[in-house]
């Protein structure tokens, strides 16, 4: 169990730093940014669950394995007697290991229930402000002038425009950010989100946790844009993101707490369709 115990930590302290820096670093996600959400999404589980395995397997190393670790320890839970071949620091490896299970489902549901209660208030409140966009189904105009475009998603999804949004765009263009929006509609986006932000927010000590949050949102940004590009075109769409700016899409989907937009992020994006500010 020893081994065992290494080999886990061993591949839990791999994926938690030097792997995520790399692939952060890399150029080949924007090339290939379905593969690359995949792989941050593998490093995510495998690094959660080599961290928590690593402990167990420690803390079962004086029963052997860890069904006979858990028949000796169930019952000390309920008799309060716990064998003498158990140290402190097999207890405490327990311990952790659970604690900090525990931790990390605790943030995915906090982050779920918060998520969902914001995304209710939007649905709330575009019910009340917009208006619905003739011949667009599950799409609503708010009265703004600033060039905003978001999508709010759920069992009800609805796609938000602004006046200066399609005031400032050509019906082409508009068409490039309507397709943009719904792309992260069609493809759950929130939902892989949600697993980063969770993260962060179980984390937030930890500088690699900020880092795959921003590389998992611009990789949705890019899976959206590789969307829109097939309807539209290269220079449809990055005329629309020259236009719009770093103000399109206001907290990634209008749920809670997201990584907003920056000039970084829209660089990133432009470079792929061959433009530069």
């Amino acid at each position: 169990m020893l081994a065992i115990a290494v080999v886990l930590g061993a591949i839990a302290v791999t994926l938690a730093w030097p792997v995520p820096m790399a692939l952060s670093r890399a150029a080949w996600p924007a090339h290939a940014p379905a593969r690359a959400l995949m792989l941050w999404q593998g490093i995510a589980l495998a690094g959660a669950f080599s961290m928590i395995g690593s402990l167990l397997a420690f803390a079962a190393i004086p029963a052997g394995s860890l069904p006979a670790a858990a028949e000796h320890l169930v019952p000390a839970l309920l008799q309060g007697a716990i064998p003498p071949e158990y140290a402190v620091i097999h207890l405490a490896a327990l311990t952790l290991a659970i604690g900090l299970a525990i931790h990390l489902a605790l943030n995915v549901a906090q982050t779920a229930v918060r998520a969902e209660r914001e995304r209710r208030r939007q649905h709330h409140l575009i019910a009340i402000l917009g208006d619905p966009m003739p011949g667009m189904p599950h799409t609503r105009v708010l009265a703004h002038p600033e060039p905003l475009a978001y999508c709010v998603p759920g069992i009800r999804t609805a796609t938000v425009l602004t006046d200066g949004l399609i005031d400032a765009l050509r019906p082409d263009e508009l068409a490039a950010v309507i397709a943009h929006e719904r792309a992260h509609l069609d493809q759950f986006h929130h939902l892989v989100l949600l697993s980063f932000r969770a993260w962060h927010s179980a984390l937030p000590w930890f500088p690699i946790a900020n880092r795959a949050e921003r590389a998992v949102a611009l990789l949705t940004e890019m899976l959206a844009d590789d969307t829109a590009r097939r309807e539209v075109g290269d220079l449809t769409l990055g005329s629309a993101m020259l236009l719009v700016g770093t103000s399109g899409e206001p907290g990634a989907y209008a749920d809670s707490g997201g990584i907003s937009p920056d000039r970084a992020m829209l660089d990133a994006r432009l470079a792929r369709l061959g433009i530069s500010l």
